[in-house]
């Protein structure tokens, strides 16, 4: 069902405070009036003191300033004319990895959808370590991030969530033949983790209660060899991105799916919320149309429950329930 009507309001247009002129007593008839070269003008304040000009001069420049600040900030971070920069992971297949031609993957072609219905003419998507993902987004290095990123209250604090598009769990990987039924077989053994993800905060808050070390590396292949040399016992990440390794690679098994409730979101500057809403409408009727649910067929296959969020339009914008979520509600407008 499509969410309710959104009311949107115009900002009345400011305007300039009208003036009355002063009058002047009437010249006479013989009054001689001087060539306009030799009148006398009488002094203004800015005439006998021209630092008060000079301060004026800048009050003003510091008032224009200060109005047009936020829009130009927001033009020169997300501008229409030049390609979008954005930050992934580029080492979790099959959401983003880098193929012979360039990028590739779902959330290379979720993206690249994404700019063609907001107008931008190409993606650049930069290759960070998840580690320094947060860090590019922050300091304005790219627009918002397009890895497979969880969303979460702490993060919600500093950084602003699309809504959910994707449901995700912790998945174990073990090397084939080994088997994991439940987190107490982790007990004596090393569990491998891409540093700073959520899997890594999971082993990090569970590694003393089930009695495993934990490893941290740097990508993903990284975590997986670690179990392929058996280095490490199992290896943690997100259920979709462990399922198609273990599909791929007949070494090692996908031994334990732990869906948890996560759902993966966009993430951007608090200040590009305007943008983050625009994006999330191009998002919002990807799901609308089929096309999310398509992208899903081709790179991961399989059921999707009736719930899913990659085809669920949630109401307002933002992920509802965490910091930053605009409960507005809106009409779906698509092209």
């Amino acid at each position: 069902m499509s969410p309710p009507g959104r009311m949107s309001g115009c900002a009345a247009a400011p305007t300039s405070r009208a003036t009355g002129a002063r009058s002047t007593p009437r010249r006479g008839a013989d009054t001689p009036r001087l060539p306009a070269p030799f009148r006398l003008k009488k002094p203004s304040p800015t005439d006998r003191d021209p630092k008060m000009k000079i301060s004026l001069l800048g009050l003003a420049l510091a008032t224009a300033t200060a109005f047009s600040a936020p829009a130009f900030a927001e033009d020169t971070a997300h501008p229409a004319d030049q390609p979008l920069v954005v930050g992934s992971d580029f080492g979790l297949a099959p959401w983003m990895v880098r193929g012979a031609g360039g990028p590739e993957g779902f959330g290379y072609d979720m993206i690249t959808e994404i700019a063609k219905r907001i107008g931008r003419p190409s993606v650049e998507v930069t290759d960070i370590n998840f580690s320094g993902l947060f860090a590019a987004l922050l300091s304005g290095r790219i627009e918002f991030t397009v890895n497979p990123l969880n969303i979460t209250a702490e993060r919600a604090e500093t950084m602003l969530y699309s809504e959910p598009f994707f449901a995700t769990g912790n998945g174990f990987i073990t090397r084939e033949g080994d088997t994991m039924a439940g987190f107490e077989d982790l007990k004596g053994k090393a569990v491998a983790v891409n540093r700073g993800t959520i899997s890594d905060k999971w082993a990090t808050e569970n590694a003393e209660k089930f009695g495993f070390e934990v490893q941290r590396y740097d990508t993903f292949p990284d975590s997986v060899q670690a179990v392929i040399t058996a280095r490490a016992f199992a290896a943690i990440n997100e259920i979709p991105t462990a399922a198609y390794a273990a599909s791929k690679n007949p070494a090692i098994t996908l031994a334990l799916e732990d869906y948890d409730g996560r759902m993966f979101g966009y993430a951007f500057r608090y200040e590009s919320e305007a943008y983050r809403d625009t994006v999330e409408a191009a998002i919002e009727c990807m799901k609308a149309d089929g096309t999310m649910k398509a992208l899903y067929d081709k790179w991961y296959g399989g059921e999707l429950a009736a719930d899913s969020p990659l085809t669920t339009v949630y109401p307002g914008y933002g992920a509802p329930g965490f910091k930053g979520y605009d409960a507005t509600p809106h009409e779906l407008s698509c092209n």
